[in-house]
């Protein structure tokens, strides 16, 4: 079983781990040990990417590494969390074979609401987006370098039942005359978290790919369609230079980009089959008790079925059901219990929201 390092296992990576656990032995990178991610079966190193001295753990240990670590803020137009990380992984004995990148679209700027795919020239236009392209290039390089397969998951706006900004809904925050709104795009986090998966094992060398829905959607309809949906007041709308004057410049960033993302590649490369399409389809799926398994989503059978690590059935003792009296034999209780690594998961945990 090959060994995958996670870093950055945040709520998105918690939703890929039923999956991932059943392909990988899984390591993860954490600051402090986290008791949920023992519970599932994850081996957890400590360490810091703001602290490279701490990072001596993780070189030479993973065959395939996932890199979902957002840059610090402090960083202007790099990503040194980034740059840590492929510092140490080079003092190992042995490089990862495969590393996959989360991303975001913001890499590609304002586009002024054309479609566009990843052939696109990348041009950030905040200092978020210029850190991510960062380091997307640091890993490029990384790659030709070492001959490691780079793949690169640009993923826009993530939601799912308990990532709905309803709160912004629920405040009466104006969005935009329709005229002058900006295309915004999606994608469940359900979705992102199967892409990861099939990214890992599918994903070509020095490729991106747009981890996006098939919504076509402006912002201020996104706002309504939650509204909508949620029997709340619909959000009015302002023309832009309201919005410059009541909106944070967190939000106004968003606003001033605009471009639909052509998911083509990753639905012919990776072979990503959206559970959620649209925002409307997860939007009705989060008002539901719970958001519904992606049963067309699982990844491909294994060509060997993998031994159970459940415990047999004991047998009855004496005069139940006919068998012979005497306790369990000495196999039974030379019987190992399985590695933590090994650890089955509960049916629930792909229905529930990640830790």
């Amino acid at each position: 079983m090959q060994r995958l390092l996670i870093i950055g296992c945040g709520d998105v990576v918690r939703r890929a781990l039923p999956r991932l656990l059943r392909r990988y032995r899984v390591y993860a990178l954490v600051r402090q040990l986290d008791p949920a991610l023992r519970t599932l079966g994850v081996t957890q190193i400590v360490g810091d990417l703001d602290q490279p001295a701490s990072l001596k753990r993780i070189s030479g240990l993973a065959d395939v590494l996932l890199h979902s670590a957002p840059p610090a803020e402090a960083d202007v137009a790099s990503d040194t969390r980034t740059q840590h990380l492929l510092a140490a992984l080079q003092t190992g004995k042995s490089l990862p074979r495969r590393i996959v990148y989360i991303s975001t679209s913001g890499v590609y700027g304002n586009c002024d609401g054309a479609a566009i795919d990843e052939t696109r020239t990348l041009h950030p236009e905040s200092a978020r987006a210029a850190r991510r392209v960062a380091a997307e290039t640091a890993l490029r390089e990384f790659g030709r370098q070492t001959r490691t397969k780079v793949s690169i998951l640009r993923a826009p706006g993530i939601y799912a039942a308990d990532r709905l900004p309803l709160e912004r809904v629920k405040r009466g925050d104006p969005v935009l005359n329709a005229d002058e709104d900006s295309y915004s795009n999606h994608i469940h986090a359900d979705d992102l978290a199967h892409a990861i998966v099939l990214a890992l094992t599918h994903g070509r060398s020095n490729r991106a790919y747009n981890a996006t829905d098939d919504s076509e959607i402006k912002m201020g309809d996104w706002f309504t369609h939650l509204a909508t949906a949620f029997e709340l007041p619909t959000p009015p709308r302002v023309d832009r230079a309201t919005a410059e004057e009541q909106l944070s410049p967190a939000l106004l960033s968003f606003m001033r980009e605009s471009r639909r993302l052509s998911n083509d590649r990753i639905k012919r490369e990776l072979g990503l089959k959206l559970a959620y399409p649209t925002v409307e389809e997860g939007i009705a799926a989060a008002k539901q008790p719970t958001e519904r398994p992606a049963e067309s989503e699982a990844p491909p059978k294994p060509k060997h079925r993998p031994k159970s690590t459940s415990k047999p059935k004991a047998k009855p003792a004496g005069g139940r059901s006919g068998g012979k009296a005497g306790g369990k034999t000495a196999a039974a209780k030379k019987r190992k219990k399985p590695r933590r690594e090994e650890i089955q998961l509960p049916l629930f945990f792909e229905l529930a929201p990640s830790l």
